[in-house]
């Protein structure tokens, strides 16, 4: 059976990075010379087995494996990258309409020189953090959070850029009464229509209109190991089989990968992640992630806002495959 979440796959190597640390300690510890350095000889065993399970691991990733490392509970999330890449980064909480919804965060930032808006999906890293982020799954106001960020991004002349990070809209009853699909579709209609550059890029999962929502971008980036699919594969399997854990397999027949993705055409580029995932190497990712936001925003920047939103158009209109009944 296929391993159901990135703890229980990554098994192995937080045994063997336990089994170091502690090794450490005693090293730290040991009055002995010829005791410290058995310990370690030992240190040195046990760190070239484990870069070698990582190597091994991380060059035959298949697409429920992503899935898992997307899912990483250490892999950066949205602040995380801003606080890494950006700096003046001032948060603007609300939607002026019902409230905030700390499942989507952004607001002005400077980046590398630049004024930017930046905002994002933000998922929590303990219990208490993910119930008030909703695990990262935005409501109604949360979009309209991003519609109003967008549109001052707009006024002001500001490029907008969006990391995606969801498994998809909340789905419950109050998001449903407050028009999740009609805010969606506003937030869509809204980056269209943007006269400034819009560059997206998925950070982890890019899970369904809850991704989309803010993923309209004339560049459109995502990382090594992040996933982009129309639906979570446990929902796809569900729904197709009735069997949520077979998700491994609706994985694989989601072409949710960077490298399909980019197959598709679906993506601009794919950013390179340090070696064993994002979350081995926060400061390594942002930086890739930094140096192609940069470089998209430089290609963007000759464009006039009718070419930027007629390049947006055309990219999104370009997609998919389809015909003529005759």
């Amino acid at each position: 059976m296929p391993a159901k979440t990135w703890k229980e796959w990554e098994g192995p190597v937080l045994e063997l990075q336990d089994g170091i640390a502690k090794l450490r300690q005693m090293a730290a510890k040991e009055a002995d010379s010829a005791k410290r350095k058995a310990l370690e000889s030992k240190i040195a065993e046990y760190e070239a087995r484990l870069a070698k399970y990582i190597d091994t691991q991380y060059s035959q990733l298949g697409p429920w494996e992503k899935v898992l490392v997307a899912r990483a509970e250490p892999r950066p999330y949205t602040l995380d990258f801003i606080q890494a890449i950006c700096s003046e980064f001032i948060e603007l909480e609300g939607d002026r309409r019902y409230g905030n919804d700390p499942a989507i965060v952004g607001g002005p930032a400077v980046f590398r020189g630049r004024p930017i808006v930046i905002l994002g999906h933000q998922k929590g890293r303990n219990i208490q953090q993910r119930q008030y982020r909703n695990f990262g799954m935005a409501k109604p106001e949360g979009y309209r959070k991003a519609i109003r960020l967008m549109q001052m991004a707009d006024r002001f002349g500001l490029p907008v850029v969006a990391l995606l990070d969801t498994p998809a809209a909340d789905p419950g009853v109050d998001s449903e009464s407050r028009g999740i699909s009609e805010a969606i579709a506003d937030s869509i209609l809204t980056m269209l229509g943007l006269r400034v550059p819009t560059v997206a890029a998925v950070i982890g999962e890019g899970g369904s209109g809850g991704a989309i929502g803010i993923g309209v971008g004339n560049h459109v980036l995502m990382l090594e190991h992040a996933v982009y699919s129309v639906i979570p594969p446990e929902g796809c399997a569900a729904i197709l089989w009735r069997q949520p854990e077979r998700g491994d397999e609706a994985a694989a027949a989601l072409r949710l990968t960077a490298q399909s993705a980019m197959e598709l055409g679906l993506i601009d580029r794919i950013v390179p992640e340090p070696k064993g995932g994002a979350h081995r190497a926060p400061d390594v990712a942002a930086l890739s992630l930094g140096d192609e936001l940069e470089r998209s925003l430089k290609e963007l920047s000759g464009l006039t806002p009718e070419e930027l939103r007629e390049q947006r158009y055309r990219k999104y209109r370009s997609m998919g495959v389809f015909g003529t009944a005759g």
